[in-house]
């Protein structure tokens, strides 16, 4: 019938062209890969055009309190399971759009294990795949407010030093933890991050995904408002949620207070020698990148192709009047921003990876310039 070319065009012109595409992966391909045994050899691989990287679940994988793997396999369809066995959590997959979740586990030794694992998986063809990581962080109040979100471009670790107990430290000192192989923590002599002290993401993609989503309007609620009254003399801690840039701090510790955020500063600076603004703080950014550096050097990933986005459930130290501990353990029972944090992850991030799947002609061939 006639009428149905005409008809065609009136939709093609209103519904997203991913809608129309045809499916990354076709059911014949699915299906010998969901029949390969995991760590393997398969002969099918299933074509993965972007990896988001979440570190925790809470409870189920769907219908429940979400923690961050939850919004991404309810709302982008992830209807495929791989079992998982080698790593913390099986995976999920949408063969229409190439999209590939993974839970890690928390903090940076089963990060590192999980994407290492993920990248040498015989059913998967990671080489051109962009990773997200999608996390949640504590934020330092002179840069954000809490439901904030921040792409970071050099990720630094927290780790690798050395320490000398606090009641022990030399007069003088400013702290006891200072970077390896330096002369103690006021030695400024720059450093080489030759263990995996710092990492700097690709600066164009890093620029490219933020000038996507600088303007994105992002969850406000009263907890979170109510989190970011209290920081009187804080104008960015004050502020509604925002997108921003902010290089984020990966250390296995879960560390609070005014000293420690003004540490994390300072180690941002030194490893990056000034060129670094740490925003946000974590567990498990080193880890992973690591392990997608060492997947680069055998065809199985591309080290120009990852992204770090983490959105602020909490903020790294206490509100002027209130002490560290007091404030640390009351986060404990619950993160103000939690939701907040979540949907903004989903929102920014999302917008990303539509960008990236939909336009898989541009972006499959190399990474935005």
């Amino acid at each position: 019938m006639r009428f149905l070319a005409p008809l065609a065009l009136v939709l093609a012109a209103i519904m997203p062209a991913a809608a129309f595409a045809a499916p990354v992966a076709d059911a014949a391909t699915l299906a010998a890969v969901k029949a390969c045994v995991p760590a393997q050899p398969c002969s099918a691989k299933l074509p993965v055009r972007v990896v988001v990287v979440t570190m925790f679940e809470i409870g189920k994988d769907t219908g429940d309190k979400p923690g961050e793997f939850q919004l991404w396999k309810e709302r982008r369809h992830l209807t495929e399971t791989l079992p998982f066995p080698q790593g913390w959590h099986d995976l999920a997959y949408d063969p229409e759009t190439g999209v590939l979740a993974i839970v890690t586990g928390m903090g940076s030794i089963k990060s590192a294990t999980a994407a290492l694992a993920l990248g040498l998986d015989e059913r998967l063809d990671l080489s051109k795949a962009y990773w997200l990581v999608a996390g949640i962080a504590g934020i330092d109040p002179a840069d954000a407010s809490v439901g904030s979100a921040a792409w970071a471009h050099y990720l630094i670790d927290g780790d690798m030093a050395h320490e000398i107990d606090a009641r022990e430290i030399p007069k003088g000192w400013k702290s006891g933890y200072f970077a390896l192989h330096s002369k103690g923590p006021m030695d400024k002599t720059p450093l080489d991050p030759a263990n995996g002290e710092m990492f700097e993401l690709n600066p164009a993609l890093h620029d490219w995904a933020y000038a996507l989503t600088k303007d994105a309007a992002l969850p406000d609620d009263p907890r979170i408002a109510a989190a970011r009254k209290a920081f009187k003399g804080y104008p960015n801690a004050q502020k509604p949620p925002f997108v921003l840039k902010g290089d984020n701090l990966a250390a296995m510790t879960f560390w609070h207070g005014a000293k420690m955020t003004q540490w994390a500063n300072d180690w941002t600076k030194f490893w990056t020698r000034g060129k670094g603004e740490f925003v946000t703080s974590a567990m498990e950014e080193t880890g992973t990148f690591q392990s997608i550096e060492y997947l680069t050097r055998v065809g199985r990933a591309d080290r120009d192709r990852v992204m770090v986005l983490r959105a602020a459930s909490n903020f790294t130290m206490p509100p002027p009047g209130v002490s560290a501990a007091t404030y640390l353990l009351s986060e404990n029972q619950g993160y103000a921003g939690m939701t907040a944090a979540l949907e903004s992850l989903y929102l920014v991030g999302g917008k990303v990876v539509d960008e990236i799947v939909t336009h898989w002609d541009r972006f499959g061939p190399a990474p935005p310039k």
